[in-house]
């Protein structure tokens, strides 16, 4: 993302916001660079905010109310209502900011892509100056990205590294739901027929000889995915799934998004795209 447009689209999140006292916290990649690196992350591609429903006086009418304020001020606005929280996607100037309004559940937040991380931690936040201006992060901040990035959280890692740290940290379980198929294919569009593919925080399942794999979900949200075939392994962070649908991966989709081979118009958004 456009670091400089990126620095004005959350400077007017920020001031949205206070403006309705809605109290949000820098977290997830942002919270990383912020404190890590006083900057963006280079190959970061969104901003992450987040708030707590039901402290500080937010409740769900004042989320709709900021929301139409985001819209008044040019954002374009999509939704996703999770188990544990709402996530909504705001666009404006090509700068896309993941605002997450999460509940609490036994004390306890649970950050995408299964992250449990203590309230206790956003009870009596940090306040850091980042881009010359203000802004809330958990306290102690070292503990919450010890939590989301591991040990390891002070050195750099460029994209795909990282998230790779985040998603193997979480144990497997056993989401119970209805089914969505994943079809793998290479770069030239056949199917493989070995491999397996890793619901974070669900089931593997082993890629049959049309390429497709089974795995189960409860509801629609955002799923991060491993991909594992021959020598590599994948992980697709934030793909937004729903219950019977087919979706497709090709292996040559990170080197697209990377910009590393000409993708033709309209094929792939996310890395992974509906059958």
């Amino acid at each position: 993302m456009d670091h400089a447009l990126a620095e004005r689209v959350l400077k007017n999140t920020r001031q949205i916001l206070n403006d309705l006292h809605i109290r949000f916290f820098l977290f997830s990649g942002s919270c990383l660079g912020a404190v890590r690196d006083q900057a963006f992350i280079p190959w970061d591609d969104d901003i992450d905010i987040l708030s707590i429903v039901g402290e500080n006086g937010i409740t769900p009418q004042l989320m709709e109310t900021a929301i139409k304020a985001f819209e008044n001020n040019g954002f374009y606005i999509g939704r996703m209502e999770g188990k544990y929280s709402t996530s909504f996607s705001m666009i404006k100037d090509h700068i896309r900011v993941g605002w997450d309004c999460a509940v609490p559940s036994n004390n306890n937040l649970h950050i995408f892509p299964g992250v449990v991380v203590p309230t206790k931690l956003f009870e009596s936040p940090r306040e850091i100056i980042f881009l010359s201006e203000s802004f809330l992060v958990p306290n102690p901040p070292e503990d919450y990205l010890r939590l989301k990035y591991g040990e390891e959280w002070m050195i750099p890692k460029k994209s795909g590294s990282y998230e790779a740290d985040v998603v193997n940290k979480i144990p497997a379980g056993t989401l119970t739901g209805d089914s969505v198929w994943i079809r793998v294919i290479d770069g030239d569009g056949i199917p493989l027929t070995t491999g397996s593919v890793t619901l974070v925080g669900g089931q593997k399942a082993v890629i049959n000889s049309e390429g497709l794999t089974e795995v189960k979900i409860p509801q629609s949200d955002w799923y991060s995915l491993v991909v594992r075939y021959h020598d590599h392994e994948d992980v697709l962070y934030m793909e937004q799934l729903a219950p019977g649908r087919t979706y497709v991966y090709a292996t040559n989709a990170m080197e697209k998004a990377a910009g590393e081979i000409q993708e033709p118009a309209g094929t792939l958004g996310n890395l992974l795209y509906e059958e």
